[in-house]
């Protein structure tokens, strides 16, 4: 499904030059939960925007569902964020005064789906990502903080992407909230969805059943993570 081949990227700033990605080579096949892991600086982010189609490599390829992302238009990249991936920020991006159930429903706009199916497929997508039906007419102001997550994995899930891809998701969770979101990535996984977990904290990538450190730049280590924290 991801193919990074030898993944480079340069920033330029005047006469300066910042390598952020010294050649990475990883693939991740469908259905895998792998989290990506290093500290500030070590090139995570980076690689983030490269995966999430909101950036391109200075040089290598990435391949998602076959295609060479590098080589695309920025129509064609804006294509492939909104159908093929599912953002999940830790700032959770909600309009706080609309109701749940819009703020899922709002990507199924731009994509001119009919309302009705816009309403079927919101629901769908909160009960997948664990919230319960009477908070879906709440505004997402009157929710806990988990919940609110919650609303935003649904938001990501209601295209059906290839690819889950969650950037820090619990870092404004306090401990027993963030395990609860945690759950509910391994519940998906569970159920097949690809996720890509962006995280500085071990304890978080431990939920995952794989591991990719970064460090510099560079990948130091990839590994299958056996004693996978299950919740």
């Amino acid at each position: 499904m991801i193919e990074i081949q030898d993944v480079q990227k340069t920033y330029k700033t005047g006469d300066v030059e910042f390598q952020a990605l010294r050649g990475v080579s990883f693939t991740i096949q469908d259905g895998e939960f792998v989290a990506i892991m290093g500290p500030s600086g070590s090139g995570k982010s980076t690689l983030m925007h490269i995966l999430g189609a909101l950036d391109t490599p200075t040089s290598g390829t990435y391949y998602l569902d076959g295609k060479d992302v590098g080589a695309l238009s920025d129509d064609e990249l804006a294509e492939i964020r909104k159908n093929n991936i599912g953002f999940i920020f830790q700032s959770f991006n909600l309009l706080p005064r609309a109701t749940v159930l819009r703020n899922v429903m709002l990507p199924l706009v731009y994509a001119d789906v009919p309302p009705e199916e816009r309403k079927e497929r919101a629901e769908i997508a909160l009960k997948a990502a664990g919230l319960d039906e009477e908070h879906f007419f709440h505004r997402s102001n009157q929710l806990s903080g988990g919940q609110v997550q919650r609303v935003a994995i649904a938001r990501a899930l209601v295209n059906n992407p290839t690819l889950i891809l969650a950037d820090e998701p619990t870092g404004n969770l306090d401990t027993k909230t963030g395990e609860i979101v945690l759950g509910t990535f391994q519940k998906l996984h569970r159920e097949k969805r690809t996720i890509i977990l962006i995280t500085h904290e071990r304890e978080v990538a431990e939920h995952a059943e794989r591991i990719i450190f970064l460090r510099d730049g560079l990948l130091e280590e990839d590994r299958k993570h056996h004693k996978q924290k299950i919740i």
